[in-house]
């Protein structure tokens, strides 16, 4: 590994980012061009002390799921991502729907900029690369599961403890809708062997899944109205709207409410709350999306 080109690096990536590109105030005493390093810390969700091991070429071992992150905090392109992770000595993750899958610029930069709003980016299988605290306060944080049950997709057919998110009565609609979804991103990856991988397993182990997949029915989720269960407010009933990157396999989503309405007053309540139910809750988080 590395540790002096690795630091060198992320110095030079982290000088390059104003505050502003990150939803964060320049400030008055602003001593360095870019960003300090505590806030690259924060925006990876590392401690800013092993950040600063990492700077310092002090001998942090950063894992891939790590570098991803820092990837995100410090904006990087596809080509800066890839020199990351061979100063890192890590394998280059290539599928878009890994755990440590590249968050399109693009759609992290809008998310940067939605405060107010719960949104997320999530790929085409439905797993979560990225989220803001209001969407955190909503839906939860992903589970760290890897393989198909990192997918919500997977789970709402695997896991019943995940449809808690929506009131019973709505069950029958989602389950359409994800499953019309998932042949539709069949379809566009081709003969893709994850893709293939999910539909067998979930047609061995959900007879739902199965019927509703000999359906055929094909169509990209693009938006839906919801109605959310939050623990503390009770049912919120938004929009959500459905943002697609270039290639088609990550999603922007967010949820809104009309002015004036009681899912809007919902919202507002929510950013007060924030995740203080959650971490009351002493079960397992199984809000998502």
């Amino acid at each position: 590994m590395n540790l002096p080109e690795l630091a060198a690096f992320l110095k030079s990536r982290r000088a390059r980012i104003r505050p502003a590109d990150v939803g964060l105030p320049t400030g008055p005493r602003r001593r360095v061009p870019g960003l300090r390093r505590e806030e690259v810390a924060q925006l990876a969700g590392l401690s800013a002390d092993y950040y600063t091991e990492l700077e310092r070429g002090n001998g942090a071992q950063p894992s891939a799921q790590t570098l991803a992150a820092l990837a995100r905090a410090l904006r990087l392109n596809g080509d800066e991502r890839d020199h990351l992770f061979h100063l890192a000595e890590r394998p280059i993750p290539q599928a878009a729907h890994s755990p440590t899958a590249h968050v399109q610029p693009a759609l992290l930069g809008l998310l940067d900029r939605l405060t107010t709003t719960p949104a997320q980016i999530i790929t085409d299988l439905h797993e979560t690369l990225a989220q803001n605290e209001p969407a955190v306060a909503l839906l939860g944080r992903p589970p760290t599961t890897r393989g198909p049950a990192a997918s919500f997709v997977y789970r709402w057919f695997t896991d019943p403890a995940s449809r808690a998110l929506y009131p019973a009565e709505d069950h029958p609609h989602h389950s359409r809708a994800f499953v019309a979804d998932l042949r539709a991103v069949a379809a566009r990856r081709g003969r893709d062997p994850e893709v293939a991988k999910m539909v067998s397993s979930l047609r061995r182990r959900s007879e739902e899944f199965s019927d509703l997949w000999d359906v055929h029915d094909v169509a990209l989720r693009r938006g839906d109205h919801k109605r959310i269960v939050h623990g503390s407010l009770g049912v919120i009933e938004l929009d959500c709207y459905c943002l697609f990157s270039e290639d088609g396999r990550q999603r922007l989503l967010w949820f809104t409410a009309p002015p004036g309405s009681q899912g809007a007053a919902q919202l507002e309540l929510l950013l007060v709350i924030g995740t203080q139910d959650l971490a009351a809750n002493d079960g397992p988080d199984i809000r998502q999306r």
